[in-house]
């Protein structure tokens, strides 16, 4: 069963980093075809350069680690109502002494300070526009230490203590701050996680994916769709009042190992 949601966002304008696939597009979508005005990045050059549709969205290519990208970005807005934060990388997958310091500068660099340098420039323009919404990218492995992916646990447990201290900050803006926790989220860059973690620990991929779900109370993976439901539903006024909360889209992952 697909998430289905109905929320009216016309007049909203909002930001999807990493719009052009998985949760980010999703998003994008539901947001565009809800009325809104969406606005996405990505790495390449050009919308163009994508394999899906993204007509009736604009367009920018982002360079997540670089103040300066960030801030020529932010100069295309005259209005911002929300800010998706979700853009982000897996990290490598290996023991703690055997990776290197660049890929867990890099990891940390994406996945937290990016959302820093984008709600840096975000917070003024919604404090303008009287008040909105940040949602910011988490993970279940913001919640739950996971073994062989430091970096990017680190990351995403970095994003939880963010979140709820800038939706204590900004609250008497009526801006209101919340991160999602997706668990195993069908598509290209769970596979290619799950067969990095298989030849890691010497396993058939069909072997880890089993243990996996496993883990999961529900024994199923989430669809990009349920997720931007949940944002769709934050950002909603039927959200008003939900603000500095960490909110797992999951299935329940009980452990990660």
């Amino acid at each position: 069963m697909t998430a289905q949601v109905s929320f009216d966002f016309t007049g909203t304008e909002a930001l999807i980093t990493g719009g052009t696939s998985g949760i980010g597009y999703a998003t994008a979508v539901l947001f565009r075809d809800a009325g809104a005005q969406v606005a996405i990045t990505g790495t390449k050059p050009a919308a163009s350069d994508y394999d899906v549709d993204l007509s009736g969205m604009a367009y920018h290519q982002l360079r997540m680690t670089e103040h300066d990208s960030v801030d020529a970005l932010a100069q295309n807005f005259a209005r911002l109502d929300v800010l998706v934060n979700n853009a982000g990388i897996a990290g490598p997958t290996a023991a703690v002494e055997d990776i290197a310091p660049d890929d867990w500068s890099r990891t940390l660099a994406v996945n937290i300070t990016g959302q820093f340098l984008c709600a840096r420039k975000a917070v003024p323009l919604l404090k303008e526009a009287g008040g909105g919404c940040i949602i910011n990218m988490s993970s279940a492995a913001g919640r739950l230490g996971y073994p062989l992916r430091t970096p990017y646990a680190a990351s995403k447990w970095a994003v939880v203590g963010f979140t709820e201290s800038l939706a204590m900050e900004l609250g008497p803006h009526n801006i209101r701050v919340n991160t999602i926790l997706p668990g195993l989220v069908q598509g290209e860059r769970i596979t290619r996680v799950l067969a990095a973690r298989a030849q890691a620990q010497g396993l058939e991929y069909e072997e880890m994916e089993r243990q996996y779900l496993d883990r999961v109370s529900l024994r199923r993976m989430v669809s990009p769709a349920d997720v931007a439901a949940m944002v769709s539903f934050l950002c909603s006024p039927a959200g008003r009042n939900i603000s500095g909360q960490s909110l797992g889209v999951c299935g329940n992952i009980e452990v990660l190992r």
